[in-house]
């Protein structure tokens, strides 16, 4: 209950802090930190029965579509990314994409590239758009209402129009960022894990909208799940990165609920999954990076391994309710039992964060934000897995 409680004082710190329910400046909105804003607003919801926080949830997505749907304040350009009216854009706010929400303009066709500004430019990445849509996705279900799941749609179609391209040798890949219009690559190497986040994504987008039975054909996702899942054939996903160990950790878990609940043919993909996801986490503890002092270590991507480790019992419970519905059952239980004796590493990341000493390196101040709010996904994680 005490983690609950610290979750719901870090949302509504954030909420006045960021411009979400202080007018008196302008928001700061940035999209990941704000996809899982949205999810920790509706857990909180869930939990409480407070429909305060169902409208700071949907005030946040409104807010973003109004900043991060537009052109960045110092652009040349102004107005909507997808070029339509006000009133057309309103109705359809993700068809242009969406600005991450990076400090500085992004870099001009005609500027050198600097590997380390880069990071602070503006643009548009694949990574951040799936969580955008798996905000939405989440709204969608949490309200009942279509509209959240067919935005999440159209943003699906968008980014996957805009990043993937053939390659010389004919086969299918993905550029890292774009420009803020979607017209050119800005990084043009592919992210290691962004085909499958996008194939998980786009499966949950997908099965979400046959509830809806009024949503358009025309926001089918099948060619895009078939170009994905092409891209992520073979492919080895292993990493020691822990953000990118706990995004194939919630990866795995949205598939396995798609499995359950869907009927999806999955299962070989999560097996293969899990195990490059044991031996990401071999590589990851050999580091001993948790032993570091605090102004050593980027707290954001240790709490996107603590959400990912909350996964775990979520899909064991999950598997060993509907074990019909698995093939391998057997390697799918072994997989998953070999993982939980990382399941303390949640606990401990969690706990050394929570401390408030922790929190008052420059480490964190820094990325106060993203760190704060990816805190209190992990210690109400339902909302976000």
């Amino acid at each position: 209950m005490h983690h609950t409680v610290t979750a719901r004082s870090i949302m509504d710190d954030f909420a006045v802090s960021t411009g979400l329910t202080d007018n008196s400046f302008e928001p700061r909105r940035y999209l990941w930190t704000d996809a899982f804003a949205v999810c920790n607003y509706l857990q909180l919801y869930r939990q409480s029965g407070e429909k305060k926080l169902l409208q700071l949830a949907l005030k946040l997505v409104d807010q973003v579509h109004l900043t991060l749907g537009k052109h960045h304040r110092d652009s040349e350009y102004h107005g909507w990314l997808s070029r339509l009216d006000d009133a057309q854009a309103k109705l359809h706010p993700t068809r242009g994409g969406l600005r991450i929400g990076k400090r500085l303009n992004e870099r001009q066709p005609d500027e050198a590239f600097d590997d380390h500004l880069e990071w602070d430019r503006d643009g548009q990445y694949f990574h951040y758009l799936t969580k955008w849509m798996h905000a939405l996705n989440r709204v969608s279900q949490v309200t009942g209402k279509s509209t959240y799941n067919e935005w999440a749609l159209e943003l699906a179609k968008t980014a996957h129009a805009a990043f993937t391209y053939t390659s010389a040798g004919g086969s299918k890949r993905m550029y890292w960022k774009m420009s803020v219009d979607l017209s050119r690559p800005q990084v043009a190497s592919m992210g290691q894990h962004d085909p499958l986040d996008g194939l998980a994504t786009c499966l949950r987008l997908a099965a979400t909208a046959k509830s809806f039975p009024d949503t358009p054909a025309v926001l089918s996702l099948d060619n895009e799940i078939a170009e994905l899942a092409a891209m992520c054939a073979g492919q080895n996903w292993i990493t020691d990165d822990p953000l990118g160990i706990g995004g194939l950790l919630s990866n795995a878990n949205t598939l396995v609920q798609l499995i359950a609940g869907h009927h999806l043919h999955e299962t070989s993909r999560v097996e293969a999954l899990l195990l490059d996801i044991e031996l990401s986490m071999q590589a990851y503890v050999s580091h001993n990076q948790l032993n570091l002092p605090a102004e050593y270590r980027l707290a954001f991507r240790e709490l996107g391994l603590a959400i990912g480790l909350h996964a775990i019992c979520r899909m064991q419970k999950v598997i060993e309710q509907q074990p019909e519905n698995f093939t391998h059952l057997g390697k799918l239980r072994s997989r998953l039992n070999s993982l939980s004796r990382f399941r303390d590493l949640d606990e401990i990341i969690d706990n050394f964060w929570s401390g408030a000493e922790h929190r008052a390196v420059n480490s964190w101040q820094e990325h106060a934000d993203i760190n704060n709010v990816m805190l209190a996904t992990s210690l109400a994680p339902d909302g976000y897995l």
